[in-house]
Formats: structure tokens, sequence, C-alpha cells
């Protein structure tokens, strides 16, 4: 998908854009946010190693005119960086939001790291949740964006009707 579509579904009037990007996958990461001075969020809390901070996935604002969100647009679809959404909520409401999603349970009550900012597992995760558990996850963004199976397009999420609907998009 070239840039300018990938914009027109990516923008939208009435939300702010917000990517959790991948310290694994973005090459530093962290450097490019100091230099950028784009609004971030490390969603990691506490005292973090060196290792940790380039490791830690970071909530970003994506301001439509700015060379970071140039940047990002232009290199990460295909490569797994992280997730896009829309909210018309602030980047502290949404770094609370996305900090508490980081741990999940299993049926054992054993606490696992959930890495539901890897497009491929927030993909395959969002079909699997009950109305409640999407409600839950979604709180308050309107809609996600994470590439596509073919890693050159995008599939969109959101609710309608307490249901989850998912359209390609090319």
């Amino acid at each position: 998908m070239d840039e300018q579509k990938l914009r027109q579904h990516l923008f939208d009037d009435s939300t702010r854009l917000y990517c959790v990007l991948d310290g694994v996958m973005v090459p530093d990461l962290p450097k490019r946010l100091h230099a950028a001075q784009v609004p971030n969020h490390c969603l990691l809390k506490g005292d973090l190693t060196p290792d940790l901070i380039h490791a830690a996935p970071y909530l970003v604002v994506l301001p439509r005119d700015s060379k970071f969100t140039d940047w990002v647009l232009g290199e990460a679809i295909g490569k797994f960086w992280g997730t896009f959404f829309q909210s018309r909520h602030s980047l502290v409401e949404m770094q609370k939001h996305f900090t508490a999603l980081l741990s999940a349970y299993d049926e054992k009550g054993n606490r696992l790291n959930f890495r539901y900012y890897d497009p491929r597992v927030l993909r395959k995760f969002l079909p699997t949740c009950t109305p409640g558990e999407l409600g839950v996850f979604f709180g308050k963004v309107d809609v996600f964006f994470v590439e596509a199976e073919d890693r050159e397009n995008l599939v969109r999420f959101d609710i309608g009707g307490g249901a989850l609907k998912r359209t390609d998009l090319n």
C-alpha cells in the first residue's frame, strides 16, 4: 500500500492517530523518539535496564505533519513494527489503558506477557474475543489497524452492534 493511501485510511479529522511501536522490531526506537520529540510513553513501568528500554513497547502520537510520522508510515508496513489506532482520548488515558493490557493470565492463573502490539498477535486475538472482552480491550479506542497477512495492506477492526467488524483495506 502506498503512503498516500495509508494516510487516507489512518487519519481522521475527529480522532488522534496513535501507534504502539515495538522496540524489539523498530531500530533505535528510543533514540528516534527522543530526536523527534513526538509525544510518547514507554508502556513498561519502573527502572528499566538499557536492554529493556530498547525492547519496550512505546505508545506514540502520530501527528499528521511530522517527519517521525512520515518515517513510520514509510517504513513500518511489512515489518511488524506495531499497531495503529484512532482515539479521541489523551495520551495519558491511552497509556493507562494500554499498560493495563500488557499482562494476561493462563488457565492456571500464571501471569504472561501479552504482546498485543505485534500486529500478527492482534490480528488473530481480536476475532477470538467475546463482546465483553472486546469492550475491555478496545476501551477508549475507536478503531485498530494492523498489517494484513500479505504484509502489504491493512486490516481495520472496530466494533459495530456489539460485534467485531473486520475490514480489509488495500
